[in-house]
């Protein structure tokens, strides 16, 4: 295996991309602890991500999310996953450079099979076609998670463990190895 020295890991990409699913178990196999920063802010504030949405608006989320990711980022030893927007604000970055970045991405038509139906998530609330919009956000973020240390590709017949051990196999190629202090 390889020492990430605690160092923590954030998983960013679009929603559905299964930052929630594979968090948790890439935690386990790693001796790690899981954090998800939708649920922490939905305990935090009382409400759902879709209520904070609909009573303080986008804008208002985006500052709390990044309080969040802040604080998140004191801790070491987590696997992080991120709300599929986190990656939107520069200041964000901050705090994800801290860790380990990990960009999940599926292709769009996986993502719609995956959401099809899902009216919890405040993006897919407004009432239009899910494929275009999906199109459309992710060309609006890709440059972003262009930014994290590792790209993922998700496949359609991906099973979680492969993605997992994909991104067990991909972590040592970009960690920084320590430089040997000359005596």
């Amino acid at each position: 295996m390889f020492d990430l020295q605690g160092l923590n890991i954030y998983l960013i990409g679009m929603m559905g991309c299964g930052k929630s699913t594979i968090g948790p178990l890439l935690a386990e196999r790693l001796g790690y602890s899981f954090l998800d920063t939708d649920s922490t802010i939905e305990k935090l504030v009382g409400q759902s991500i879709s209520e904070i949405f609909q009573t303080v608006g986008e804008a208002e989320f985006r500052q709390i999310e990044t309080q969040v990711l802040a604080e998140v980022s004191a801790h070491t030893r987590l696997i992080v996953a991120t709300g599929g927007g986190i990656a939107i604000e520069r200041e964000n970055w901050n705090h994800l450079h801290q860790g380990l970045v990990i960009w999940l991405d599926p292709s769009v038509d996986l993502i719609v099979e995956r959401l099809q139906g899902d009216t919890s998530r405040p993006i897919l609330a407004t009432p239009e076609d899910l494929q275009p919009k999906l199109e459309r956000i992710l060309a609006e973020r890709r440059h972003r998670y262009a930014a994290a240390d590792l790209h993922i590709s998700i496949a359609q017949n991906c099973t979680t463990e492969e993605i997992i051990d994909r991104i067990l196999a991909a972590i040592p190629t970009v960690l920084k190895t320590p430089m040997a202090i000359p005596v």
